[in-house]
């Protein structure tokens, strides 16, 4: 601040250039926050895996984040990796699994082989064979907001197949798995 003398009296300045450059800084600073914060909210969610049921595209302890924003622009495809709370269940940890059946199907596992509304899927990732078909022995219909999901290592995945998990309903879909986080290799995009 600049001061100046006027009969023995001191009157101070201000300095508006100043004022306005500190505006256009904190300005600034904020908007790098906030598209931070959105950044990190809708893409940067992560979930950790537990478990080997997504072997080999995700492993156990490896870090995957969630776009949360992807089903709010278009609706979940075949083949997509998801992450869901089964049952709604906010207290229960998230699972990530693969979609295999879309809202209208009908899913049947027969010989180790899936059949959606009566014909084999042909799956172009890398699984293990179906041993127990579970609840999927019989056709399973499919609500208008209902997925079938398994996991890629099928002899050792709790998925739609079992009771307890079920159908996933579009609601429970926390987002699309899309990149991996990882120690062991398994690093990059899904």
């Amino acid at each position: 601040m600049k001061k100046r003398l006027q009969f023995g009296k001191v009157k101070k300045q201000i300095d508006y250039d100043m004022i306005r450059i500190i505006g256009i800084w904190v300005l600034k600073i904020l908007l790098v926050c906030l598209l931070a914060f959105v950044t990190v909210f809708y893409f940067g969610r992560q979930v950790r895996n537990s478990g080997d049921s997504m072997r080999p595209a995700v492993l156990n302890d490896d870090i995957v984040l969630v776009n949360r924003m992807i089903y709010d622009a278009s609706k979940p495809k075949r083949g997509d990796i998801i992450v869901f709370k089964p049952n709604g269940n906010e207290n229960a940890r998230s699972y990530i699994k693969r979609i295999i059946g879309l809202p209208g199907e009908t899913v049947q596992i027969k010989d180790g082989k899936i059949y959606i509304d009566g014909k084999i899927l042909e799956e172009d990732y890398e699984t293990t064979a179906i041993e127990d078909a579970g609840t999927a022995a019989e056709e399973i219909d499919l609500g208008g907001d209902e997925y079938f999901v398994l996991g890629d290592n099928r002899k050792n995945s709790e998925d739609s197949r079992m009771a307890d998990i079920g159908n996933v309903k579009r609601s429970e879909i926390e987002g699309k798995a899309w990149f991996v986080l990882s120690t062991k290799g398994n690093f990059g995009f899904i």
